[in-house]
């Protein structure tokens, strides 16, 4: 008989999570709305900002962290202009719970589809980082009715034409070995591994990499193994050069490679590479994001 999958090694630590989480929602700089949707899978939890007659924008963020940690330096610029909906993954690094259901059978899609009609939106924007952005790609090819533009970044193609050869664990092991003994030094080894030349702008955020630790050290990796993504077939892969924008930086080791980029280049999909940026490209260079993400979305 299967278990509920815990997203956190104990309660403790993960009580040790969400109270850091809860002073990286107050670097956001701007009012923020608590709302849970309970579904079949569980109850996701959502930070909501922006005026609710802007249009909707629908965040994701990517494996092992949470919405607080990944738009601490989006949210306030982006709440100008749409009213965000930062979304905790189900078995992710957050304030989302999942139940029995997630851990015998969770559907992706149908738990973001049922977020939508939960939320009452009918028409949205959407944009990830990583794991997100192929979240963002499965609503643009299989949800288009409703997502109107994704911005995609830190992550590459989802076409299963351009499927890459390379293994998700090969990219693991771009953590190792210090993910595996997650102290001070290690995580700040472990961040310089992944970003590029603006890191300084995450370790010196004192509330920012200390969360980022908790993560690594009380995160239970195997809770989000249940967001099983396959590349979208061709047939189904409408993403073109006017409905979505990839973001990466040219220092990515996760998402930048020849073979990533070729995968945008041939079947002419609209991208951009920020020199010097790596895999958390919206901490390092957040204003040129932001303005990337809203010139974008609303042109």
């Amino acid at each position: 008989m299967k278990k509920i999958i815990n997203a956190f090694k104990s309660n403790k630590k993960r009580d040790k999570v969400i109270k850091s989480y809860m002073l990286l929602l107050e670097q956001w700089g701007v009012p923020v709305e608590e709302k849970t949707v309970f579904g079949e899978y569980g109850s996701t939890y959502i930070n909501v900002a922006g005026d609710k007659a802007n249009p909707p924008l629908l965040l994701f963020h990517g494996v092992g962290d949470n919405s607080a940690l990944m738009w601490i330096f989006n949210a306030k610029q982006l709440s100008k202009y749409f009213r965000i909906y930062a979304i905790d993954a189900l078995g992710g690094a957050g304030r989302s719970v999942s139940n029995i259901n997630y851990a015998t059978g969770f559907d992706t899609l149908k738990w973001l589809k049922s977020i939508l009609d939960e939320l009452k939106i009918d028409k949205a924007y959407a944009a990830g980082v990583s794991y997100g952005s192929l979240l963002v790609q499965m609503l643009l090819c299989y949800d288009p009715e409703r997502i109107i533009k994704g911005v995609c970044m830190a992550g590459g193609s989802a076409s299963a034409q351009f499927s890459q050869k390379s293994s998700v664990l090969e990219k693991m092991k771009i953590f190792l070995p210090e993910a595996l003994f997650p102290s001070k030094s290690n995580c700040i080894k472990l961040v310089r591994k992944l970003s590029g030349i603006n890191v300084e702008a995450f370790i010196n955020n004192k509330i920012l990499f200390e969360h980022w630790c908790l993560l690594l050290k009380y995160f239970n990796n195997m809770s989000m193994m249940k967001h099983k993504v396959e590349p979208i077939r061709q047939e189904d892969f409408i993403i073109n050069k006017n409905n979505c924008l990839y973001i990466i930086g040219d220092m990515d080791k996760l998402a930048y490679s020849d073979e990533s980029i070729r995968a945008l280049k041939e079947p002419d999909l609209n991208y951009i590479i920020i020199k010097n940026a790596g895999h958390p490209v919206n901490h390092e260079y957040p204003d040129k994001v932001n303005s990337l993400i809203v010139d974008f979305l609303l042109s």
